[in-house]
């Protein structure tokens, strides 16, 4: 095979070439190459590179010899490498369905955001966190002089500052370097709480020699992803392309052009039987910039070009987007061959939690609720959340989740909360709750009734609200600052006690010691002998040798601890032990409060605190959603706080711009990067979504009136007027980058073109301005084959589709907005699920801002001086409704 058309045309069968034009005497299948090192994925590989793509580039198993980087692996490699430089890719999730998911959806993850577990090879069972064994590198004492890291305000920054690797910020000084002295930069890409990134700092940045390989022969430079994800994104790109997948810490060399020639995740120091060492790689790199520089340059130059045109998304001829209908039937067909039926999710391992994908569901049922699709798509939510829920990737004792689980039944964590799971999990919980709302559409769900005259006369299950709940509580606990931010992340690492060294998920593992000691009372009435620590543990499933399987705990780290997941149900556990449904629930609660009170002695893990504007706009949401659907306006008010911190401390009046980051100073205050990091466009479009939402919650128009000037900013900044969409970056902020890309996937977060697309059809909504819909129009135009070719990538972009075409809703309330025949109409609206809508109060002030952005408001009169309601759709316009009882059926 001599190019790679060919290439993708057989598929699996290629031959090896090396660069001095000898070619193997068989061909070899991609598992037998990666068994030598090599791996050649067609899916991924630039169609219009004319070479064998290991001759454009530098892999690291070809022969002894190779013009390239020439690190031979084949006598000492048994297994495909656990680098992500040349191992395979992991099968994806529902494969065995006949249906792939698209690369980053099995893990939940986008192009920002793919595993976040280290890479681990396929061969290797993937442990509790993704731990693996670690080779032996004793590091030496800490260096007592700090690097320039010392300078910044990045947490993850500030982790390296004591490194003996002279590591520079991204920035000219360390480009300025590389080319005065004709150096490849190495990039070294991570975030503070992530595991991996620990590991390879404690074992290869700490390093002395490393350290000096590194000061000697390249140019190091250090970058935040979630203060920089531009940068991440770039250089995951080529990783992902050119590799079996990514993660953090990603490894990058580049030339001093910025351009990269190898890419790779973690790697231990040393060599061993299935990965090639950090200090081999090094050498091996400078050898090669030595003896070959201009063939890396060149091959670096032509998988950049390619890579530039495969990113490349546009309208092209295309006038309009595609169907609809189509797009939501295909996502929902390959989302049901990968669907785990016993466990829900749409992963074996791991599994992570999917949020957009789960409130496609809920979108999907909503048109299709009379059909069998449609119960299967709610069904397929439903489970799914309440599996979620009741394993152990959910905090039992201090609620919130983890960031994925080890294992197919959402039991071993990978302890690590990312406040943006918080954020989306909150609202899709809330989402569960108003779609098991009515019982005559959701027989199987157990309801509540109350007074005909209540605006909500039948409640959700409140399974799903409680969760909601416990979230907010978590975040409002751990993750906000004072002033009304909420912070990045907290780590999965923490010292089982005080002096030791951190282990992954100490803070919340237990034994079934430490649970008697805490729970010695005898629970009176049960039918045999019982303490209130027996009955915990025989209902979260804890075991004398602890609950953790070995293979997800190799080094043995966690023997005899236990991972709380709900072993039975509350009807369950009441009937073995004789006692009332209600008394055990209380018995329970009680015991898992006792649990938390002891976990605050012991050693928290680090708090990355670090305040992101995107993230930020995400935990809005959060509150304002669940808020107005659960009817807390304290939650509502949260929501509020912490809009005003992001108007306080991440927008720049004077250019209308929003801030990146912030960070948590002493005594409170909250400072922030000289120069600032300016906002991506994930920053505009999700805190566009938080404000939106919080105007909905509040029906204060001073947000919307905001979120107004920001989508007008974003524009400036980020929309492509030839192509459509939105760019990730300012063109000025990345002109150093090889590439500008648009975020094409919706994962761990929703792509922001996603979310954008929802932001301009709501905008079009609230003011009528046509401009907002043509942008919409041309946006989910240039996606359109994306769509066409994955629709199950981007669930949240088909929803907005769906949406364009179908036409949102205008429900207006005219009424005072304290009076209670208001407030009743409008909790009647929140309570319902209408994910195509906006909820408009008309006060009868025609000076207002929505007055004068939808003149007909003015014109709407209330009956018999009664609150009364409007929906607007297609064009056509209710009679006018007072009762809520009426509300309910006609939104129903």
């Amino acid at each position: 095979v001599r190019n790679l058309n060919e290439l993708q045309k057989h598929g699996r069968s290629v031959f090896l070439r090396s660069t001095a034009g000898r070619r193997s005497e068989t061909s070899h299948s991609a598992r037998d190459l990666a068994r030598i090192g090599l791996w050649v994925r067609p899916s991924l590989l630039p169609p219009d590179l004319e070479q064998p793509y290991w001759e454009c580039w530098p892999d690291w198993a070809l022969a002894s010899g190779s013009p390239c980087v020439g690190l031979s692996l084949a006598s000492r490699c048994r297994e495909p490498p656990m680098s992500h430089l040349s191992s395979p890719p992991p099968k994806h999730k529902g494969e065995h369905k006949g249906h792939g998911l698209p690369r980053g959806s099995e893990r939940g993850s986008s192009s920002r955001d793919k595993d976040r577990s280290a890479t681990v090879s396929n061969s290797v069972p993937m442990p509790a966190g993704g731990k693996a064994s670690r080779t032996s590198c004793t590091p030496p004492a800490p260096q007592k002089a700090p690097n320039r890291l010392i300078h910044e305000k990045s947490p993850y920054l500030l982790q390296h500052a004591y490194n003996p690797v002279d590591w520079y910020p991204w920035g000219q000084e360390a480009f300025d370097k590389a080319k005065k002295e004709n150096k490849p930069i190495f990039l070294s890409v991570g975030y503070s709480t992530c595991h991996w990134c620990h590991m390879m700092e404690e074992e290869s940045f700490q390093n002395e020699e490393i350290g000096r390989l590194l000061n000697e022969d390249f140019v190091s430079v250090k970058v935040d992803r979630e203060e920089r994800p531009d940068v991440d994104k770039v250089y995951m790109t080529f990783v992902q392309a050119t590799s079996s997948g990514g993660g953090w810490p990603m490894n990058v060399w580049l030339t001093p052009s910025l351009q990269p020639f190898v890419g790779g995740t973690y790697f231990p120091p040393e060599d061993g039987l299935t990965r090639v060492g950090f200090r081999t790689v090094l050498m091996r790199i400078r050898e090669q910039w030595k003896q070959n520089k201009n063939t890396l340059l060149e091959n670096s130059e032509r998988v950049t070009t390619a890579l530039l045109a495969r990113s490349e998304i546009t309208m092209g001829d295309r006038q309009l987007p595609p169907s609809a209908s189509t797009m939501n039937s295909r996502c929902f067909q390959q989302l049901d061959e990968g669907y785990d039926e016993e466990y829900g999710g749409f992963a074996e391992a791991p599994k992570f939690p999917t949020p957009v994908i789960l409130s496609f569901l809920f979108s999907y049922w909503l048109s299709h609720r009379v059909t069998q699709d449609g119960s299967r798509a709610q069904q397929m939510a439903l489970h799914t959340l309440k599996m979620m829920a009741n394993g152990g990737i959910r905090d039992h004792v201090g609620q919130g989740f983890h960031r994925y689980s080890t294992d197919r039944q959402w039991h071993i964590p990978h302890f690590e909360k990312m406040l943006y799971d918080q954020a989306q999990l909150s609202v899709v919980y809330s989402q569960a709750f108003q779609v098991t709302l009515t019982p005559n559409l959701n027989p199987s769900y157990q309801s509540h009734s109350l007074p005909a005259s209540h605006p909500l006369q039948i409640s959700g299950d409140e399974f799903y609200s409680d969760v909601a709940k416990g979230i907010l509580q978590y975040v409002s606990r751990s993750l906000s600052h004072r002033s009304g931010g909420f912070y990045s992340a907290e780590d999965a690492d923490s010292p089982p006690e005080r002096g030791m060294k951190p282990k992954e998920g100490a803070f919340y593992v237990w034994t079934v010691k430490e649970v008697q000691q805490l729970l010695p009372e005898p629970v009176g009435g049960a039918s045999e002998p019982l303490t209130s620590g027996q009955l915990l543990m025989k209902h979260y499933g804890l075991s004398e040798a602890g609950n953790i399987n070995s293979t997800q705990d190799p080094k043995g780290e966690l023997h005899g601890q236990n991972v709380l997941k709900v072993r039975y149900s509350l009807e369950l556990t009441a009937a073995r032990f004789g006692l009332e449904v209600e008394a055990v629930s209380t018995l329970l609660s009680t015991g898992l409060e006792k649990l938390f009170q002891a976990r605050k002695h012991r050693p928290k893990a680090h708090l990355d605190s670090k305040m992101l504007a995107a993230w930020n706009g995400l935990m809005v949401s959060g509150f304002a959603v669940t808020g107005a659907v659960l009817g807390m306006d304290k939650l509502v008010t949260q929501a509020t706080n912490g809009a005003k911190f992001l108007k306080r401390h991440m927008f720049d009046v004077a250019s209308g711009r929003l801030k990146r980051t912030c960070y948590a100073g002493t005594g409170g205050a909250v400072e922030h990067s000289n120069p600032p990091c300016w906002g991506f466009l994930e920053d505009y479009a999700f805190v566009v979504r938080g404000l939106l939402d919080l105007y909905e919650a509040s029906q204060e128009s001073s947000w919307l009136e905001w979120a107004l000037r920001l989508q007008d900013t974003q524009d400036r900044l980020f929309w492509d007027s030839r192509g459509g969409g939105y760019f990730c970056s300012e063109a000025e902020l990345g002109a150093d980058l090889p590439l500008r890309l648009k975020d094409d996937q919706d994962g761990a977060e929703p792509s922001a073109n996603s979310v954008s697309a929802h932001n301009l059809l709501r905008l079009h909504g609230f003011t009528g301005h046509k401009d907002w819909m043509d942008k919409c129009v041309c946006l989910l135009t240039a996606f359109s084959e994306r769509m066409r070719r994955v629709p199950v990538a981007l669930p949240e972009m088909v929803r907005a589709l769906s949406a364009q075409q179908q036409t949102l809703k205008q429900i207006v309330v005219c009424g005072d907005p304290q009076a209670k025949d208001t407030k009743a109409l409008i909790q009647c609206v929140h309570s319902i699920y209408i994910p195509n809508k906006v909820l408009i109060l008309a006060d009868g002030d025609p000076s207002s801002f929505l007055s004068r952005q939808l003149p007909f408001l003015s014109t709407l009169r209330r009956v018999e001086d009664r609150a009364t309601v409007y929906v607007f759709e297609n064009q056509a316009c209710s009679m006018p409704i007072t009762e809520p009882c009426e509300l309910r059926k006609l939104l129903h």
